[in-house]
C-alpha cells in the first residue's frame, strides 16, 4: 500500500501533482468534432494527456518516498524526479505537436515508441541508481540518461522545425491572406517546452553550488504546472474555436492531399479531353473568362473580397469557376494573382473607411476591409500606398511620401 505524505517539503508535489490531474481529465473530457483531421487531434490530445497523467503519477510517487531510507537527499530526489517527467514529455509534446501540423506520416513517428522505451528505461535506472547510494555509478548513469535526452530533444526539434515550415508554406497556398497566426501559437508552446527542458539540464549541472536547492526545484515544479496549463489553454482554443482549422486549414491545407488529388484528377480529365477531342484552348478560355468577368463584377459589387478565412477553391466556387481557371485569368488578363488583386481591392476599402470613419479604430477597419491580422494589413497598406494608415488619416489621404 503507498502512503502519501502531506507536509511543507511535498506541497509542491501535492499542487503539481493534483493540477496536472485536473487538466488531464480536462482534456478527456473535451469533444473533438468528426473530421478527416481528427484522428490526428485526438492522437495528439491523447499524447498530451498521457504526457500529464505521468506528471501526476510521478509527483504523487515522489511524495509516496518522502521520509523513505531510500532517499538520502530529498531535493535531488524532486529534481531527479521532474527529470524524469521532462523526459517523457519530449517525446510526447514533441509528437503531439508535430501531429497538429501535419496529417501524413512523419519520419519522427518512428522514434515515438522507441523514445517512450528509451525514457522508460533511463528513468528506472536513474531511480535504481539513486537509492543504491553509489555515487559512481548514479553519475554515470546520470550522464548516460543527460546523453539520450539531448538527442532525444535535437531529433525532436529537426522534426518539428521541418514540420512547422511545411505547415507555413501549405498554409499560404491553400489560403489567400496571412493566416499563420493561428499555428505561431504551437511553436511558441513548442519553444517554450524545450527552454523548459534546457532549465532541468542547468539545474542539474549547477546542483552541487546552489545555496537554495529547495527553492530552486519548488520554482521549477510550479513553473511546469503553468507550462502545462498554457498549453491546455491553447489546445482547448484551438479545438474550441477553430472549426475552419479543423475541417479546411488543418485536414487540406497542411496536409495538401485534397488540393493536390484534384489537381492531378483535373490534369487526368483534360488529358483525356484533348486525346478523345481537341478543342480550341483559346475558344474555351475566351468563354470561361467572360463568365469569370461577369461574376467578378458582381463579387465586387457586393463587397466579397472583404470576407476572409476562405480558401481559393470556396472563392472559386462562389464565381462559378475553377481554382485553376481563376489563376489562368488573373494571370492572363491582370497580369497579377489573385490574392494580389484582392489585397488591393481591400487597401482601397481600408483608405475608403480610415478617411469615412475617424473615430474607428484601425484594427476594426483593417477587419471590416477584409484582413483578420493586423500586422498582415499594415505590412500590405505601406507596401501599396506607401505609407502607414495612422499616416494616411492623419493627412487626410494627402501623405507625404518620402
Amino acid at each position: 500500500m503507498i502512503s502519501i505524505n502531506i507536509n511543507p517539503e511535498t506541497a509542491v508535489p501535492l499542487i503539481v501533482g493534483v493540477g496536472s490531474t485536473v487538466l488531464a481529465v480536462l482534456l478527456m473530457l473535451i469533444n473533438i468534432p468528426h473530421s478527416d483531421y481528427s484522428v490526428k487531434l485526438k492522437n495528439s490530445k491523447l499524447a498530451i494527456v498521457v504526457s500529464f497523467l505521468i506528471c501526476s503519477f510521478m509527483m504523487f510517487y515522489a511524495m509516496s518516498q518522502y521520509g523513505s531510507e531510500a532517499i538520502w537527499d530529498w531535493e535531488m530526489f524532486m529534481m531527479l524526479t521532474i527529470y524524469i517527467v521532462v523526459h517523457f514529455s519530449t517525446s510526447i509534446i514533441s509528437y503531439s505537436m508535430i501531429a497538429l501540423l501535419k496529417t501524413e506520416k512523419h519520419r519522427g513517428e518512428r522514434y515515438f515508441v522507441p523514445g517512450l522505451f528509451v525514457s522508460a528505461l533511463v528513468a528506472f535506472m536513474l531511480l535504481e541508481s539513486y537509492k543504491s547510494a553509489n555515487m559512481t555509478y548514479f553519475w554515470f548513469i546520470c550522464i548516460i540518461a543527460l546523453t539520450a535526452f539531448l538527442i532525444q530533444s535535437i531529433t525532436y526539434i529537426v522534426y518539428f522545425d521541418r514540420a512547422y515550415k511545411h505547415s507555413l508554406k501549405e498554409l499560404e497556398n491553400y489560403y489567400d491572406e496571412d493566416e499563420s497566426h493561428k499555428i505561431k501559437w504551437v511553436k511558441f508552446c513548442y519553444v517554450i517546452s524545450m527552454l523548459t527542458n534546457l532549465f532541468v539540464l542547468v539545474y542539474l549541472g549547477l546542483y552541487w553550488w546552489l545555496d537554495y536547492k529547495m527553492e530552486v526545484a519548488s520554482l521549477y515544479t510550479l513553473w511546469y504546472l503553468i507550462y502545462m496549463l498554457y498549453l491546455s489553454s491553447n489546445y482547448i482554443s484551438f479545438i474550441g474555436s477553430h472549426r475552419l482549422v479543423l475541417d479546411a486549414f488543418a485536414h487540406k491545407t497542411l496536409s495538401g492531399e485534397d488540393l493536390i488529388n484534384k489537381i492531378n484528377e483535373n490534369k487526368r480529365r483534360k488529358g483525356k479531353k484533348q486525346t478523345d477531342a481537341p478543342a480550341p484552348l483559346n475558344a474555351v478560355n475566351e468563354g470561361e473568362f467572360r463568365k469569370l468577368e461577369r461574376s467578378l463584377d458582381i463579387w465586387v459589387q457586393e463587397k466579397r473580397y472583404t470576407e476572409y478565412d476562405k480558401s481559393r477553391e470556396e472563392i472559386a466556387k462562389e464565381l462559378n469557376t475553377s481554382k485553376e481557371v481563376l489563376h489562368h485569368y488573373f494571370l492572363m488578363r491582370k497580369g497579377m494573382d489573385f490574392k494580389t488583386w484582392r489585397t488591393m481591392l481591400r487597401i482601397e476599402e481600408a483608405k475608403r473607411l480610415l478617411l469615412d470613419n475617424k473615430d474607428a479604430s484601425i484594427n476594426m477597419i483593417a477587419e471590416v476591409a477584409g484582413f483578420s491580422d493586423r500586422s498582415n494589413f499594415h505590412r500590405q497598406f505601406v507596401k501599396i500606398v506607401g505609407c502607414s494608415p495612422k499616416q494616411w488619416r492623419d493627412s487626410d489621404g494627402k501623405p507625404v511620401l518620402q
